[in-house]
Formats: structure tokens, C-alpha cells, sequence
């Protein structure tokens, strides 16, 4: 069974890391303080300011400010303050023994779904593909908070994946299959492939999205994962949005999933709203779902979380 993290309610403390990319200090401690008026309180990363070049501080540096998130007993949510590049360079050296034995609640989306993923793989605890530090803002849909809050403030035994009213969920290729979610972005798990940190796709429901590139590449990329036996280990398939992706030799988008993707014969919703969207439904990476392409339906089967405190 996999590990549900215990429940986030107001006047818990986060844990706010920089794993990937810095991100500006005022924007950091504007966001911060938009989580203390929602009622939160805040520890920060010795790390979480840090800037060399286009990484927080060293592979070392951000890979201990996790840890120490993790070995924090006030912490009941980790949340990275951006993604960016650079987050499997932190893998090698995470305490995973440590992580299992302290399960919290980690979100975020972006170059963080390497992590959320490799959480799932060798610690099986469950993440939540939502949130990062940066959307914690005024002008964030009440969407996106209603999303975040029903996958990580409550026990459900159930809870059903919807898009914001006027976008519809699509249904592709019919099918009805049950399994564990993976994935989130497609450049950051291209990246991991054939390393010990790759994805494991094998019976699993696999989750995409991207960002701001042009649909040779993300063709290129899908084209990478089919050679790696990606989407023939999978059961179904969930494509988020291409935000920001740009037509390229006269092919958009919604032609490379109707000529590549709907080939692939799996049980297939796409135009999910997630990741880099403006609007971002709220994925847990590692939990059971139902897809249901016939109905058009994404079910979330098990309890995501736990009323139990952190061990």
C-alpha cells in the first residue's frame, strides 16, 4: 500500500525549499507571506535564497535543505519555491530510509515531478502533482486553491478530477482502466531516462504536460519515451495542456496527439488542466485512479491522505 502523508490544516508549519532554480528573494517573501495569512506557518531552506547561476546552490546544498524539511517534526508540508532545472541532481543524495520514515505532504509541478515521481518509486509515498511556492499569489484562480486544498486539507476516500467550468475534459481513445498515476512533465522525464531515476511506466496510468516548446521537440520527446517502452508499459494515458507550445512545420499541438499519441491505442483523456496551465487540477503522483475514457471521467480511488500524525 502506498503511503498517504498526513493532512495539512491551517496553523501547520511548511517547509519552503529551493530545489531546481532560484527564484527572486521579494517574490519568495511575497509569496510567504500570502501562506501566513491563509493561517500557515514558515520555515525556510538555509538554502532557499541561494543563487549560482541558473541552480539554487549546489546539487549537495538543495538535496540538505530537503532533508532537513523531512527530518523536521514542526513540518507538515514541504513546498518548493519554483522548478525549473536542475532537481535529479539532488536525487543521489537524498535519504530515502528517512523520507519513508517521515511522510509529508510534497507538492509541485515542473522540473519538481522528477521528485514527486522518484518519491512514488523508492519510497512509495504519495505526492501531489499542484502547487509550487509561486502560485501562492492574489490573482490565483480560486480553482487552483480549491484543487490544492481538497487533495491535501481532506480525507477522502474518493475525489473526481474536473476541469474549471468551459473546459472540458476529452475523451480520445475509449477505454476504462485503474492504476497508479505517474508523470507530469515531459522534458524532465526525458531527461532521467536511462538513468536510476527514470520513470516506471509499467501498469501505470501515465500523466503529460509541457511548456513553452515548439511541437518538433515535444514530438521529439514523446518519440524518445515510445523508444524507451514508456507508453508501452502504460495502461492509459492523461495529456495535460501544452502551454505556451508553439506550432512548428505547420503541426500544432492537438496534431502530434491525434497522428502520434491516439495510435498508441491506450485509454486516453486529454486538455486536462494541470502544470504550467493557468489552471491546475490537482494530481496525486503514486495514488490509484480510474480513467475512464468511455465516460469521460477521472477518479481518484483511494484516500490520497491520512488523519494519522506524521511518524
Amino acid at each position: 500500500m502506498p503511503i498517504s502523508p498526513p493532512m495539512l490544516q491551517r496553523g501547520d508549519t511548511v517547509g519552503v525549499v529551493t530545489l531546481g532554480s532560484p527564484l527572486a528573494a521579494d517574490v519568495i517573501n511575497a509569496r510567504i507571506e500570502i501562506l501566513r495569512a491563509m493561517g500557515f506557518n514558515v520555515v525556510l531552506g538555509q538554502y532557499v535564497y541561494a543563487q549560482n547561476g541558473f541552480l539554487a546552490g549546489t546539487d549537495e546544498q538543495r538535496a540538505s535543505d530537503l532533508m532537513m524539511m523531512f527530518q523536521d517534526e514542526r513540518v507538515k508540508m514541504i513546498l518548493p519555491t519554483r522548478g525549473g532545472t536542475g532537481v535529479a541532481g539532488i536525487l543521489p543524495y537524498l535519504d530515502y530510509t528517512v523520507i519513508r520514515n517521515n511522510p509529508k505532504i510534497v507538492t509541485g509541478y515542473s522540473d519538481i515531478t522528477v521528485l514527486l515521481n522518484v518519491m512514488h518509486q523508492y519510497v512509495d509515498l504519495i505526492t501531489f502533482h499542484s502547487l509550487l511556492l509561486i502560485d501562492f499569489k492574489p490573482d490565483t484562480p480560486a480553482y487552483n486553491f480549491d484543487q490544492f486544498f481538497a487533495a491535501t486539507s481532506v480525507y477522502s476516500s474518493t475525489r473526481t478530477i474536473f476541469n474549471p467550468t468551459g473546459m472540458p475534459l476529452i475523451s480520445r481513445v475509449p477505454g476504462n482502466v485503474t492504476g497508479q498515476l505517474v508523470g507530469g512533465n515531459l522534458t524532465s522525464f526525458v531527461d532521467t531516462l536511462g538513468t536510476p531515476f527514470e520513470i516506471d511506466t509499467r501498469g501505470k496510468i501515465l500523466v503529460l504536460e509541457e511548456t513553452h516548446e515548439p511541437t518538433n521537440t515535444v514530438y521529439r520527446y514523446l518519440n524518445h519515451l515510445k523508444l524507451a517502452g514508456k507508453f508501452r508499459d502504460c495502461i492509459g494515458i492523461i495529456m495535460g495542456e501544452c502551454s505556451g507550445c508553439q506550432a512548428a512545420y505547420g503541426k500544432s499541438y492537438e496534431d502530434i496527439i491525434n497522428e502520434f499519441v491516439v495510435p498508441l491505442g491506450k485509454p486516453m483523456i486529454t486538455n486536462l488542466a494541470t502544470g504550467h496551465g493557468f489552471y491546475k487540477a490537482a494530481l496525486p503522483i503514486g495514488a490509484t485512479i480510474n480513467l475512464d475514457s468511455v465516460n469521460n471521467r477521472i477518479t481518484i480511488v483511494e484516500p490520497t491522505i491520512s488523519l494519522m500524525q506524521s511518524l
